[in-house]
């Protein structure tokens, strides 16, 4: 019986003795658009440019990885452009993206090869190439259906 009221005392001293830890919000700073160039699509049947968009370019391996991760939103006439050094098959995934964006895979001489539509905000399951590419287009999803987008337009891109 001692032993017994020996381990519930040990037990309560234990308990009374823990800290209780508080929860700190980790503040994250939201990473602003920084319109670095501009970029337009042309329709291959009418070789035609049918939309512009204001670009941010990500070519670092820093920029790369992170692409619009972390960000709340993006406004329609925005775009992200990745630019890599060889033309391979290209896959990316949604982790830590908020909203929907088609991403719009293009070969080394800018004509567009594939677009996975509609990806999924925070999905991270595999979003592949159909053929080779040197660059992607991130736009908000529904956009290359709203303007038309097909395998084969091309894209033209100027810096600032």
């Amino acid at each position: 019986m001692l032993k017994q009221i020996s381990i519930l005392f040990l037990c309560t001293l234990f308990l009374a003795s823990c800290k209780t830890e508080t929860k700190t919000s980790i503040k994250t700073e939201t990473v602003s658009f920084k319109k670095e160039g501009e970029l337009q699509v042309i329709k291959l049947a009418t070789d035609s440019t049918t939309v512009n968009f204001d670009i941010e370019i990500a070519e670092t391996e820093y920029e790369t990885q992170t692409g619009l991760m972390y960000r709340p939103s993006m406004k329609a006439k925005r775009a992200m452009l990745f630019i890599f050094p060889d033309v391979r098959m290209r896959s990316f995934y949604m982790k830590n993206t908020q909203f929907p964006l088609d991403i719009i895979y293009i070969d080394g001489e800018q004509k567009i090869v594939s677009i996975q539509k509609e990806a999924e905000a925070y999905n991270e399951g595999s979003l592949p190439s159909e053929a080779p590419a040197k660059y992607v287009l991130e736009i908000n999803a529904g956009l290359s259906d709203t303007h038309g987008f097909q395998a084969r337009d091309s894209i033209s891109f100027s810096r600032n």
